[in-house]
Formats: structure tokens, sequence, C-alpha cells
């Protein structure tokens, strides 16, 4: 039975990076190995020839045990060094298991594991977004390198794909290698397995108290306000955006005072064509819709299969926020202006990428 994990409040250190061990200083100081000859007090006062001052036990002594130890620290030093890459990959994974067999990992107070994200997590996703969708990333330097930012996104293909794609790239891409959180919605959170993995990968629940507090505390956080309607509208509908809600994003921006940042995504549109909904389906099973594509039913397992469809990414200018009042984030008149903002923006760019898409899957 794997051991509990060290749950550290999440205000504390962002980098969760374990404490190594200081490296013990050697005993015999910077000059080990070098013949130290000093003169005697008083030598050269009485005419005398200098004398060698007796070398300390162990220090520049031929045969002696320090420098056996020296060598052999030498010699492993190199054979360590010349170890091949799979040698050094199965001792650093015998290392992770151990760690999460004892439970020396840490996770924050939402239940994100930084270091099962960055080794497995990451790894499973990364084939996928680079061989399989073939992500193209554009303007992630507009993501600030260091404090809150709100990441705003169109959301579609029938399943979540393109949010876990999203965060892919942010942590692959960005310069100063941030981390994306993501608000995901209920449906994530009760489904057994999906749950685990979602806290793990640091999702959390789409609600204005967890994005607030992610935001204050420094984080990128994640956010798809078309919701179920847009990944769940009908491929007739493909690149319209759907309504972004109350614009409660927004008000949760300008009470962290952190930029919006849009981000426009093109190519999860087609990975599961949706040409029809099984309504009554879908309410048997507590759904949002049962989808029907070109390939889904009539395939079976084989046509749950996405289609390789060519991604882009774009992550657009930052909106900022800092500069409003703090009673702005009541003003609905101010929110519904920043909405449309944010929408319009991410509109124009689907538009002006799919213009310079030559094809959809390559």
């Amino acid at each position: 039975m794997m051991a509990d994990a060290k749950v550290i409040p999440f205000d504390d250190d962002r980098s969760r990076a374990r404490r190594r061990p200081a490296r013990s200083e050697d005993p015999a100081g910077p000059d080990t190995g070098t013949a130290a000859v000093r003169a005697l007090p008083g030598a050269r006062e009485a005419g005398q020839p200098a004398a060698p001052e007796p070398a300390a036990p162990g220090v520049g002594a031929p045969g002696s045990g320090a420098e056996a130890s020296g060598a052999a620290e030498a010699s492993a030093g190199e054979a360590s060094g010349g170890r091949s890459g799979w040698e050094r990959r199965l001792a650093g994974g015998l290392a992770f298991l151990r760690r999460r067999v004892t439970g020396e990992y840490e996770v924050d107070e939402f239940g994100y594991d930084a270091e099962l994200t960055d080794q497995v997590l990451m790894s499973l996703l990364r084939p996928v977004y680079e061989k399989y969708f073939r992500v193209e990333v554009k303007g992630v330097e507009n993501i600030p390198e260091k404090g809150g930012a709100l990441i705003v996104a169109n959301h579609s293909g029938t399943l979540p794909l393109d949010g876990l794609m999203m965060q892919v790239a942010v942590h692959d891409h960005h310069p100063a290698g941030r981390h994306l959180r993501l608000l995901a919605a209920d449906l994530v959170f009760v489904l057994p397995v999906v749950n685990e993995l979602a806290r793990k990968a640091g999702h959390t629940l789409a609600c204005a108290e967890d994005a607030e507090r992610l935001l204050r505390a420094g984080e990128v956080v994640g956010v798809m306000p078309e919701g179920f309607k847009g990944i769940g509208k009908p491929f007739s509908e493909r690149y319209k955006l759907q309504r972004f809600g109350r614009g409660g994003f927004v008000s949760t921006a300008l009470r962290a005072g952190v930029p919006i940042v849009p981000c426009s995504i093109v190519g999860a549109e087609e990975i599961y064509p949706m040409i029809g909904n099984a309504k009554t389906l879908a309410r048997l099973l507590g759904l949002p819709y049962v989808p029907i594509t070109p390939t889904f039913p009539w395939l079976g397992p084989l046509g749950a299969l996405p289609l390789p469809t060519k991604w882009t990414i774009q992550f657009g200018e930052p909106i900022p926020t800092d500069s409003y009042p703090a009673e702005a984030a009541e003003d609905p008149m101010l929110m519904f202006n920043l909405t449309d903002q944010v929408r319009e923006q991410i509109q124009h760019t689907l538009y002006k990428l799919l213009v310079q898409r030559r094809s959809v899957f390559f």
C-alpha cells in the first residue's frame, strides 16, 4: 500500500522541490594532494637550512589511505559519468517509485502533484501533442513570466482534449516553464479515476473562490467559458463561439488584478465531428450529450479514436486589469464590455488561423 503524500499549505514554497543534503566538505581542505613545505620557526635566523614541515597524516603521502580514497572517488565519478542514458533513466525511475511508495512527495491543498505531473502525466500526453496532433504554438511569450494570469480559450472537440493540449503547450513552451491550472466542470470530479488524475494534474473546480485563490498565489489559470455548450455543439457550428456565461471569469480577474490572456485553438473541432446527439440516452446516463459522429458508434471502440488533425494554439495579447479600482468587479457594464472584448479577440484570431490553414490534417 502506498504511503500518504505530505500535504503542504498552498501558500508555502511553490517550487515543491525537496532540499538536497548539503555536500560535506573535504576534511583534507583545499590543498589536499599538494606538498606544503614551510620553513621551521627560527631556522633561517640560526643560519640553518629550512627543513620541511612534517606532512599531516594522509596528506601528500604516496600510497596513503586518503590518496587511495580520492582515486577511488575519481574512478567512481568517471564510472557514473560514463553511464549510458538508459541506466540513468532507470535509476531515476527507481528513485521516483521509491518516493511514491514511501510517501516522500508533496501535494498542495488542491491535490496538485507537481512531480507526478512533470514526470508521468506530461510524458503520457506529449506523444499525442507532438506526434498525433502535431500542435503548433504561437504567442506563448504573452503569458507573464511570473505572477498570476488568466488564460481564456475557446472549447471544442466533443471530448475536452483541447484543455489538456493547452496545458502541455504552456508547460513545454513557456520560457519560464510555467504550469497551467485548469478550471474543470463538476462532471470531471464525479468520474472515478478521472477525478484523481485531474486533481493530480492541477485541475480544480470551476468556481470563483478557487480561481481567485490560485490567481492571488501567482498561478496561471485556464478557463473555457463556453463549457459543455462549446464541446457539445454540432459540427455545422464549428469555430463559432458560444455564449461566455455571465462574465464570471472577468470578475475573478478584476478582483485578483491579473491580466487576461485570450487563447484560440484550431484543430480540435474536427477530431470528433458531431453530426448528431442521442439526447434520450444522454438523459438516462446523466450526461450533457451523447455524440454521434461518422465513426462512433458505428465502428465500436475504434470509433472512439480522435481523428489526427493538425492543431494550432495561439495566445493573444494580454488584457490588463490591474488599473481598475477594486469596486470594478461589481460593475456589470464593465464586465460585459471586457467579456465581449475577450470573446471578439478569440473569434477574430480563430478566423485568421482558419484562413491561414492549408489543410485540416496537414
